[in-house]
Parts: structure tokens; C-alpha cells; sequence
């Protein structure tokens, strides 16, 4: 009888708990197959929280919040300049910009901790990345309350404002495979 009551309660919950993925347009899990090569480190969130909106400040150090982008999936990758991995992924994720951000989906890059503006103009200028933002987190702020302990670090958030899914780690984001994951997972919405 315990076993059954078991059963019904684990069950429930995880009725539960994927109902909360329903304000996400598409069901990430249902993408689980097109998740190869560095896409497989891309881990799905298991509370679907809504992202905090903290200020976060541009180039021209003008605020804004993640919500200024809602009605869009975005994928928020934290890095520093002093880190070797996050410096090796920003043309990829350049590339992914160029290829799918717009109306459905954007790539914002935030500079977490004390990365001077200077370097950040440098790095992006002998990497040649033209199509993503200038986006920092001096204070860390937003980095600690979305549990970022390592980078990079990258959050998938849905339009709801919902994280999606995150992934620790360096990552190829304009190989074929994120490619296909991001346009099929923008597809629908």
C-alpha cells in the first residue's frame, strides 16, 4: 500500500513539476534528441524559476534589465575578459547572433565582475565580434543570484522570462548542432 501511495505522489509531482515548462512555448525536452556534441552539456532546469530582472548596464553604461528583451528566447552567456574559455567561445557565439538572433531569439554576452571597458572594446575588436552586446555585471550581481559560480556560463531563458535550461562551460554555439537545436526550438514561437 505504501508503494502505491509512493507511486501516486512521485507521479503527481512530476506532473507537477512539467507543468511548470508550459509557459515555454516549445518543450524543451522535446529536444532532447537534437542535443549533440557540446549541446549535450546543456542541461535542462529542473524549477523553471523566472529569471530576477536586475539591472545590468551597457557600453555607454545606460541600465537595463533582461526583461527588455521578453518575447524572446535568450541565451545569456556570463564571461570576463581574464578568462581564457570565455574568450575562446565569443566568436561562436557571434555566429549565432549573425545567424538567429532578431524577432525569436538573441545571444546577450555579460561581462560579470571588474572587466574595464577598454579590454572588452579590445577583445571584441581583435575577435572581430560585431553582433553582440556590450552587456555588464560589475557588482556581480546578477551572476550570484542566478547561481553562476563558474564561466562561462550560459542560461537559456524562454520568452516568459523563465529559465529554460544552462550550460558550464566553454561551448561551440555556432556548430551545426546548436544551429539546429535553436532553430528548432525557436520554430514554433
Amino acid at each position: 500500500m505504501q508503494l502505491i501511495r509512493f507511486a501516486v505522489l512521485y507521479t503527481a509531482l512530476t506532473l507537477g513539476a512539467n507543468a511548470a515548462f508550459a509557459e515555454t512555448p516549445r518543450d524543451f525536452a522535446a529536444l532532447e534528441a537534437l542535443k549533440l556534441g557540446d549541446m549535450k552539456k546543456l542541461v535542462q532546469s529542473t524549477d523553471a524559476a523566472q529569471v530576477p530582472d536586475m539591472p545590468i548596464i551597457d557600453a555607454a553604461d545606460a541600465p537595463h534589465k533582461l526583461s527588455d528583451w521578453r518575447g524572446k528566447y535568450l541565451l545569456v552567456n556570463f564571461w570576463a575578459t581574464w578568462c581564457a574559455p570565455c574568450r575562446k567561445e565569443l566568436g561562436s557565439l557571434d555566429q549565432l547572433q549573425k545567424a538567429l538572433g532578431g524577432e525569436k531569439f538573441d545571444v546577450l554576452t555579460i561581462a560579470t565582475g571588474p572587466n574595464p571597458l577598454p579590454a572588452i572594446d579590445k577583445l571584441f575588436a581583435d575577435e572581430n565580434i560585431t553582433a553582440l552586446p556590450k552587456l555588464r555585471d560589475p557588482d556581480q550581481s546578477l551572476a550570484r543570484t542566478l547561481a553562476v559560480f563558474g564561466l562561462p556560463s550560459s542560461i537559456l531563458i524562454g520568452p516568459d522570462g523563465h529559465e529554460i535550461a544552462r550550460l558550464v562551460g566553454d561551448a561551440d554555439w555556432a556548430s551545426p548542432e546548436a544551429t539546429a537545436l535553436f532553430t528548432e526550438l525557436t520554430r514554433a514561437n
